[in-house]
């Protein structure tokens, strides 16, 4: 009798529990859906109808403090800094979301390539992936980049051609996971060819783990290619993105002015965080497993 008012009075301390544990994570959800939506609708908005000239200067106005006319204040040569962080936020989610989705291209032909042959083919894939992935990722995008001319394009290239091989682990592991199922198994009974076995099952299955991964890379992409231009070798310095204009700040942190390094960075932490947001949202939605967790 004693357990059955136990069990009684728990149960709904316990659903309880469930319910603020799914209300939080709703609310953050939404945070994080709005906050991408704001960044978003800032690139897309602001520099058709704002224009920005790269080359203009206002010495008269340098590194004047957060103000009514300057809501982040000004930079070192007199240029509104809100205006150029919307500018710089744009340049560098261009090249996060063009080197994240040819990186995952890259990265889900080779991995469900090596899956589908498997055997030698497999082993020989995985082997160059290996020794790719010693190299650190700073290093060789550094060697990749220094061969062109400083710009837009060799940055993505360079993130890019170092940031597929996450990808191709994910796929591979994916594919030998379905390899195994019994669906598989029938299709090759049936006489499918292994291309068609490929095309019409395996890339199909891998789809939802290779966008998540491209969508954890946009915002790696996004410091890579920060740390790209804050060393002096991804874009030109008067080309307004997130990592050049940290880098150009780093006289006016020494000397006090705290703005020209506060609010670039803060462009980009807060939409990394926004879409770490998501794609943890979308890991949930697709492993079942997990999602029963939260709801418990």
């Amino acid at each position: 009798m004693t357990t059955d008012v136990d069990t009684a009075d728990v149960r709904p301390a316990w659903r309880a529990h469930g319910t603020s544990r799914r209300s939080t994570h709703v609310l953050r959800l939404r945070a994080c859906a709005a906050l991408v939506a704001v960044t978003v609708l800032a690139v897309l908005l602001v520099p058709p109808f704002v224009q920005l000239d790269q080359q203009a200067v206002d010495l008269a106005a340098k590194l004047e403090p957060p103000s009514w006319a300057h809501p982040f204040g000004t930079d070192d040569v007199g240029r509104d800094l809100l205006l150029r962080c919307v500018y710089g936020l744009r340049v560098s989610l261009l090249v996060g979301v063009v080197a994240a989705l040819t990186a995952t291209v890259i990265g889900t032909a080779v991995g469900a390539a090596a899956g589908a042959l498997g055997g030698w083919a497999d082993r020989l894939v995985m082997r160059l992936v290996d020794t790719l992935s010693s190299v650190p990722h700073l290093l060789l995008g550094i060697f990749i980049v220094a061969m062109f001319r400083p710009g837009v394009w060799p940055v993505v290239i360079s993130v890019a051609l170092t940031h597929w091989l996450s990808t191709a682990r994910i796929v591979r592991a994916e594919v030998l996971s379905l390899r195994s199922r019994p669906f598989i198994d029938a299709a090759v009974s049936g006489g499918a060819s292994r291309w068609r076995v490929t095309v019409r099952h395996l890339l199909p299955g891998v789809l939802p783990q290779a966008g998540l991964a491209a969508v954890l890379m946009v915002p790696h992409a996004m410091w890579h290619e920060s740390a790209l231009s804050f060393l002096g070798l991804g874009l030109p310095t008067h080309t307004a993105s997130l990592g050049t204009l940290i880098q150009g700040a780093r006289g006016s942190l020494l000397a006090g002015q705290w703005w020209p390094t506060l609010f670039p960075g803060l462009f980009l932490i807060i939409p990394t965080l926004a879409v770490a947001g998501l794609a943890g949202a979308w890991h949930e939605r697709i492993n079942p497993r997990r999602r029963s967790e939260l709801m418990l």
